[in-house]
């Protein structure tokens, strides 16, 4: 199993989830926002195509 970390994807997953820890009601739409395309950078999209 090889698993390798790109800085990018886990910076914005790591501002995403302190964003949603400090709230305002823009924020949250950018931190779900920077979660998704996180989690789409570290662990790939799969079969989705978009």
């Amino acid at each position: 199993m090889n698993l390798s970390l790109s800085i990018g994807p886990l910076v914005s997953l790591i501002a995403g989830v302190l964003i949603l820890i400090i709230p305002r009601l823009l924020n949250y739409i950018v931190a779900i926002y920077l979660i998704v395309i996180g989690l789409i950078g570290l662990f790939g999209v799969g079969s989705l195509k978009l």
